[in-house]
């Protein structure tokens, strides 16, 4: 597994598992335990989930997962914005904690902008890492004006990562705060690396992959990674799914093949607000 270096120190998986989705249904976490467990078997420990997903469901397929296995992980949980004042995020974080079995995160970040001062949030991730419960804190979601805002707080600089949307489909971050994240060595975390599966038909990505002899997600995923700065986290339910995003890691693109997804997918040319999903 290759890594990148947190500003905040500690290194951070290039690749890891996503679990949008998970721990909505019963009769499917059993396979999503399995799924994730075989990803810890192949070294992709880094772990993301948030209070959000499944009310909760898919902190307690993790916590499942990692059972008797916490110290393989680099586990990744977010805090609701409407949860993000001092005491409800301190709150909210001890019962993520408590769903996924474990006494500490090694990241945690607020989900999105809500109403909460950012002061306020700051003030908790820093009790919160004082007391030993968060390793980094981070975002997700935020765009460029957002990070600039985070910056000038008091602390705010003690970011580790942001969490956005991108993929070959969603390329705006690009323009501008793509730049403000590497220019301050800041890890973008990509989710939805290959679009839900939506651009998993177009023509020009199946004819690289075929050139390959690989999928087109793994040829997605692996467009994201050679980026610099950028890890992904691909979700996968299923054992064969997380094999085949993790054989990603092994694909080096050529120029030739940079070329042409770049000409059939554009990079952006001005300034667009973030896209979210």
């Amino acid at each position: 597994m290759r890594h990148l270096q947190l500003p905040s120190g500690g290194d951070l998986p290039v690749l890891g598992q996503g679990t949008w989705g998970m721990g909505e249904r019963g009769s499917d976490r059993a396979a999503e335990a399995a799924a994730l467990r075989r990803g810890l078997d192949l070294g992709m420990g880094l772990i993301d989930t948030a209070e959000m997903y499944g009310s909760g469901g898919a902190e307690e397929v993790v916590g499942e997962a990692i059972d008797g296995r916490r110290d393989e992980v680099f586990l990744v949980s977010k805090v609701f914005p409407h949860n993000a004042g001092r005491r409800d995020a301190i709150e909210a974080c001890e019962r993520s904690l408590r769903r996924l079995g474990t006494d500490h995160l090694d990241l945690y970040l607020l989900h999105w902008r809500g109403g909460t001062p950012l002061s306020e949030t700051l003030e908790a991730f820093e009790d919160l890492r004082d007391s030993g419960k968060i390793g980094h804190f981070g975002v997700s979601n935020f765009d460029s004006d957002d990070m600039r805002e985070l910056w000038a707080q008091e602390g705010g600089s003690g970011c580790a990562v942001n969490q956005v949307l991108y993929n070959l489909t969603r390329r705006g971050i690009e323009f501008d705060l793509l730049p403000w994240c590497r220019e301050r060595k800041l890890p973008v975390m990509a989710y939805s690396p290959i679009e839900q599966g939506r651009v998993l038909g177009d023509p020009v990505l199946g004819r690289v992959a075929e050139r390959h002899g690989v999928t087109p997600a793994q040829i997605a995923i692996a467009w994201v990674l050679a980026g610099e700065g950028f890890c992904a986290i691909p979700k996968a339910a299923t054992r064969g799914h997380v094999e085949e995003n993790h054989a990603a890691l092994e694909i080096r693109l050529w120029a030739d093949d940079l070329a042409e997804l770049d000409a059939q997918f554009p990079a952006p040319d001005r300034a667009t607000p973030l896209e979210i999903l």
